[in-house]
């Protein structure tokens, strides 16, 4: 079946970590990590609507000024997600230019900045472009999600690195696809309409609900099942974890998160033979990322964010997680 989003690294194994989750249809990306966006192109960047930051590590957030750059002259609203500390982040950065050019004139783009736990969120500002990037506190989101909307969610959970770390889950609600055979056998056109009937059905909408493909035609949301011109399937689980320690509580949490999902982006940039080093910046070697791999049951697991120290090891570091995620 088609998928909503095509799942994408930002970068080489050996340079910053980050996910691109771009989606298929309309132009909207969504990214998990703000670290050097270069190998992305602007009118990839430019889709990004919302931002998920696992904490505020430099590799993790150097981006924020491409981002900003690319954006500055768009009608549009930006939306970043961290854990605590990440509005004041995003003011600090913002508070490192000038911006007397910027005037009630300047074109309507803003930024808004979430600080999130487990309890819900904290913290939250926008910054405008035409008050000159001023922090404007704004009442604080709630529900206990990231965000949630009609077709998808994102889930978050806290982490180990010595600071929280946030470990991010992209669900979505469920796969909708067009049988493009059955609708031509029903005599119904591709259109507009069909993106309306995919999210009624995504969304659980009612079966008697109607649809109108052309103007002296109307068709149920119960038909279009029931002829398989729609046909339905659980929804794509993503999940994006990096910077934490090797410890049982991290091991468990992560596990939960990630079980059974289709596809699991997980650091491991250390050998074994260094776990003493990893276990000392409180990062997984790649025997323990494919580990957690294995325990969780996912379908396809991507080791990222490679320690640059082996940069003429990367073999034996690929060959150490699969033989943990997927043993002989």
């Amino acid at each position: 079946m088609t998928q909503l989003i095509q799942p994408r690294l930002t970068n080489e194994a050996f340079s910053d970590p980050g996910l691109l989750l771009d989606f298929r249809f309309g132009r909207r990306a969504i990214l998990f990590d703000l670290g050097d966006l270069s190998a992305l192109s602007p009118r990839e960047i430019l889709r990004v609507s919302h931002v998920f930051v696992s904490h505020m590590h430099m590799d993790h957030f150097v981006g924020f000024d491409t981002l900003l750059r690319l954006s500055l002259y768009r009608d549009k609203r930006l939306h970043l997600v961290g854990p605590p500390g990440l509005v004041d982040a995003v003011e600090a950065k913002l508070r490192a230019y000038t911006w007397n050019l910027l005037d009630e004139r300047s074109q309507d783009f803003g930024l808004v900045a979430s600080d999130w736990t487990e309890e819900g969120f904290t913290a939250a500002a926008v910054f405008r472009a035409r008050a000159a990037f001023r922090r404007e506190n704004r009442k604080v989101p709630g529900g206990l999600l990231p965000l949630e909307e009609p077709e998808f969610s994102i889930e978050a959970m806290t982490l180990d690195h010595g600071i929280p770390s946030l470990a991010f889950a992209f669900q979505e609600r469920l796969r909708v696809n067009v049988h493009k055979v059955r609708l031509d056998e029903l005599g119904l056109p591709v259109g507009p309409w069909l993106t309306v009937a995919k999210r009624a059905a995504r969304t659980g909408a009612d079966l008697d609900l109607e649809f109108t493909p052309m103007p002296d035609r109307r068709i149920s949301l119960r038909t279009l099942l029931r002829e398989n011109a729609l046909t339905c399937a659980p929804g794509q689980r993503i999940v994006y974890a990096t910077d934490l320690a090797f410890t049982p509580k991290n091991v468990a949490r992560l596990c939960a998160l990630a079980q059974g999902v289709d596809h699991l982006f997980i650091e491991g940039g250390f050998l074994d033979e260094d776990r003493e080093l990893a276990a000392s910046k409180k990062h997984l070697t790649a025997a323990q990322a494919g580990e957690i791999a294995r325990i969780a049951a996912v379908s396809a697991a991507h080791q990222m964010h490679l320690s640059p120290r082996y940069s003429d090891r990367e073999d034996d570091l690929r060959t150490e997680f699969e033989r943990s995620f997927r043993p002989p």
